[in-house]
């Protein structure tokens, strides 16, 4: 295998520290991930400070890990590509600042990436997608849809006004006293009810071409109150009943799906030459909004991509493949590269 024009891919877009390598003939060559779940587990959140001191700790551990675990070393490297926006700011700063100092002592070429652009391409690490497609984004940070049409060219077609659906899942699961992250404990749930929807919560902005969970988690609240399940006072969770649980759980994720398929179904009556759609980012992980969505997409003739869960949260593998397609095209940066909120 040659040893030339490998790039390192770097991210610390949030609690995350992922680092890859990859080849422009080989594909991905080895990657690997330090995740801070754990640590965050007792907040019900990621804590800022708390992830951008641990990354600072850990990030140069990643960074021997890499080639410590294979035949490669920072010499076969040719560009450092890292997330430098959107993000924490102290999580972008550790990141950028890091890929910045080992590009400089050794000599390689700088690329920052958009954490989201890397999300977006983060199917074709395993699949040969086509274009032009739809792309659904969905996480605890962002939920878009995107038209993509090439490499590098993409466009926004919807997005949420306020919050995404990760953090409706994180959120509502805090207040039934569910641990974070709440997307895979509230799957569970709503699998023992068969994903039944036994209270038709709202689906915001019904109709319209965007996102919206804010009125959802409120909804769900409210109506926990009215069942005597949540004290207002004391934002306590007063329900002891795992039947209730469930039953919330399984609503709430038919009322996403719903969401989620009815932005698709809108965008492809706009964009009526779309070849496929995938799915993206931390949500991409729950097999039910996945096959759902599957289903859906085979219905309408088009193929579907998601990527494996472990490409799904953040990673460094999507980076260094976006930083490949961008070395190609010669879109290199200055060691003036700054982060981008």
């Amino acid at each position: 295998m040659s040893r030339q024009n490998l790039v390192l891919g770097i991210e610390t877009s949030c609690d995350e520290t992922g680092m890859a390598l990859y080849c422009p003939k080989e594909g991905l060559l080895t990657h690997t991930l330090f995740s801070q779940i754990d640590l965050h587990a007792c907040y019900g959140g990621v804590i800022p400070e708390l992830a951008s001191r641990t990354q600072l700790e850990k990030i140069h551990l990643i960074f021997q890990e890499i080639f410590n675990h294979s035949s490669f070393s920072f010499q076969d490297v040719k560009t450092v590509a890292v997330t430098n926006r959107p993000g924490l700011p102290g999580s972008l700063l550790v990141g950028v600042s890091f890929a910045k100092a080992v590009a400089w002592a050794g000599q390689k070429k700088l690329i920052g990436i958009n954490h989201l652009e890397g999300h977006i391409f983060s199917s074709f690490l395993e699949h040969n997608v086509p274009f032009p497609h739809l792309c659904l984004t969905a996480s605890g940070g962002h939920t878009s849809l995107y038209l993509v049409e090439d490499f590098s060219v993409f466009s926004l077609i919807c997005t949420t006004k306020d919050d995404a659906a990760g953090e409706a899942f994180d959120k509502i699961a805090k207040l039934m006293n569910l641990p974070y992250p709440g997307g895979p404990v509230i799957e569970k749930m709503g699998a023992e009810k068969d994903f039944y929807d036994f209270y038709a919560y709202p689906r915001c902005t019904a109709g319209a071409l965007e996102f919206s969970f804010s009125g959802l988690k409120t909804a769900v609240l409210y109506h926990l109150v009215k069942l005597g399940a949540y004290d207002l006072k004391t934002k306590q969770f007063c329900q002891t009943e795992h039947d209730l649980k469930q039953q919330v759980a399984s609503s709430l994720l038919v009322c996403i799906k719903d969401i989620f398929l009815e932005k698709i179904g809108l965008a492809l009556a706009v964009h009526k030459h779309i070849k496929a759609v995938t799915f993206v980012g931390g949500c991409a992980a729950n097999t039910y909004l996945k096959k759902t969505i599957e289903a859906f997409c085979i219905n309408k003739g088009l193929q579907f991509f998601a990527p494996s869960p472990k490409f799904c949260t953040d990673n460094g593998a999507m980076i260094a493949f976006v930083g490949n397609y961008k070395v190609a095209k010669g879109q290199f940066d200055s060691f003036d590269l700054d982060i981008t909120l």
